[in-house]
């Protein structure tokens, strides 16, 4: 409930600090994902830019020349890194989920204008591209089709090939993927789009702002920017390695033609003529001030410096991880993001185990692995992690009861699961989605759990189950 009387400032500051003792600890370095640190002059900047334009609404350009303008140089500097050689349009968005639903509403705007005889547009994407697409086509009425992935987790395009068809208005690749860090074929994937005539995305909300400057390094990055024939749009978060603050993304089209097709206007409301570039109407200026700023701060030469740092600390993570018997970085990622994996140890195990040591890792399945996003602030706490691997892997394989009850566990659940009737299998889960709504939600070792969740046969069940926690999450109660 509102106080009925407002709390003393100290007070309300003191209570959001205790608050945040429970969050994960980024700021020395255990989090691979979620924030992105490059060190304590740059988060000076962003904070007192983006406090210097708190106020402002990127809503009307006329009412704030000041954030058109940080926008279109934005937009611009970003274009000239990928290849937009001056002709490329776009806007800045919330991030990359903003980013990625603007591409496909685009292309089924573009379909509606070049294709009407199309009544069910159809997108094209590698099992491995971001749930973003997924969340347009819910939203948009765009048919998301998954093609599988090659033994190296890069996209087949033949499997796209034979997956397009008369409703196909978009292909989508990454550059790289988030779950394992490599670059989708995109010449391939833009030929079979530019043979179809049709559109190219690429997602490189992760690597936009990574991979030219790897490539300038001298490390092997294959072209997935506008420099490639039948690329149509790409997607780039800056508050990934940008460094810039949150929220700030930038979607780009190779023309302003295309990026027409993502506008919205109306000129009926009695309020006046309304228009907006992207899916917001409210854009906190503060989010396009700071990047605009860190952009600048930085240059081409820092952004080289840090992608250095990073590039250099990543090589010492790979070794670090094959220097631990059974355990291995998946594929060959091109940049700094990569997947452990293992063929002799319970993966989710070991990621209890360095949880239980405060590092932050998200698990992954198809096949059971564990996310890295290495960044400019892993130079300084890498040398502890590779300790705590080293640790938790022995730990993992020293006998114990709990383990052994943990690793039979999801085998025995998937055993019963697929015995009984489909109703009562999904009743069943149905009441351990009550049993986590009525605890603390996840628990602290999750290896049972998510090896439970991958056997489950009725993936609808699981997605309930999913829709159960994330509603218990916003419980005022909890």
């Amino acid at each position: 409930m509102l106080p009925p009387n407002g709390l003393p400032r100290e007070e309300i500051l003191a209570a959001m600090q205790a608050a945040r003792q429970r969050d994960v600890d980024w700021q020395h370095g255990k989090v691979f994902s979620l924030v992105f640190d490059a060190g304590d002059e740059v988060n000076a900047l962003a904070k007192e830019a983006y406090t210097l334009f708190f106020s402002e609404n990127g809503l009307n350009p006329t009412a704030f020349p000041s954030l058109r303008r940080f926008e279109t140089e934005v937009v611009a500097m970003v274009g000239g890194l990928l290849g937009g050689q001056g002709q490329s349009a776009g806007n800045m968005t919330s991030g990359g989920t903003e980013s990625i639903l603007m591409a496909v509403l685009a292309a089924r705007e573009w379909a509606r204008a070049h294709r009407p005889q199309i009544r069910q547009p159809e997108m094209v994407l590698p099992r491995t591209a971001h749930p973003a697409f997924d969340k347009a086509a819910h939203y948009f009425g765009v048919k998301a089709v998954h093609t599988p992935v090659r033994e190296d987790f890069r996209a087949d395009p033949a499997a796209v090939r034979r997956a397009v068809t008369p409703n196909t208005v978009l292909i989508v690749g990454s550059a790289p993927s988030y779950p394992h860090g490599v670059v989708d074929p995109i010449a391939d994937l833009a030929q079979i789009a530019q043979e179809r005539e049709i559109l190219c995305h690429v997602d490189a909300c992760v690597g936009g702002m990574m991979l030219p400057f790897v490539r300038r390094l001298g490390y092997p990055v294959p072209p997935f920017d506008f420099s490639v024939p039948g690329v149509t749009s790409i997607s780039v978060d800056l508050h990934k390695y940008g460094y810039a603050a949150k929220g700030a993304s930038v979607i780009l089209y190779r023309s302003k033609a295309l990026r027409r097709h993502q506008l919205f206007a109306t000129t009926e409301w009695p309020g006046g003529i309304y228009a907006s570039p992207t899916m917001t109407g409210t854009r906190p200026g503060g989010a396009i001030a700071a990047a605009w700023a860190v952009l600048n701060f930085l240059g081409e030469a820092g952004y080289l410096r840090i992608a250095d740092v990073v590039m250099r600390t990543t090589q010492q993570f790979r070794d670090a991880i094959h220097a631990v018997a059974g355990l291995k970085v998946l594929s060959n990622p091109e940049m700094s993001v990569m997947a452990i994996a293992s063929d002799r140890d319970p993966i989710y195990e070991i990621g209890d185990e360095l949880a239980a040591r405060g590092w932050h890792l998200d698990r992954q399945q198809f096949p059971p692995s564990l996310h890295l996003t290495i960044n400019y602030v892993h130079r300084d706490s890498a040398q502890r992690f590779f300790l705590d691997l080293a640790q938790s892997a022995q730990a993992v394989r020293r006998p114990g009861l709990g383990k052994a009850g943990s690793r039979l566990l999801p085998a025995a659940a998937a055993a019963v699961v697929k015995a009984l009737p489909e109703g009562v299998a999904s009743w069943l889960t149905g009441r351990a989605a009550a049993l986590l709504k009525g605890g603390e939600g996840l628990p602290q070792r999750s290896a049972a759990m998510y090896g439970m969740m991958g056997t489950l046969p009725n993936r609808g069940d699981l997605r309930e189950l999913v829709l159960d926690l994330l509603e218990s999450f916003t419980d005022p109660q909890r």
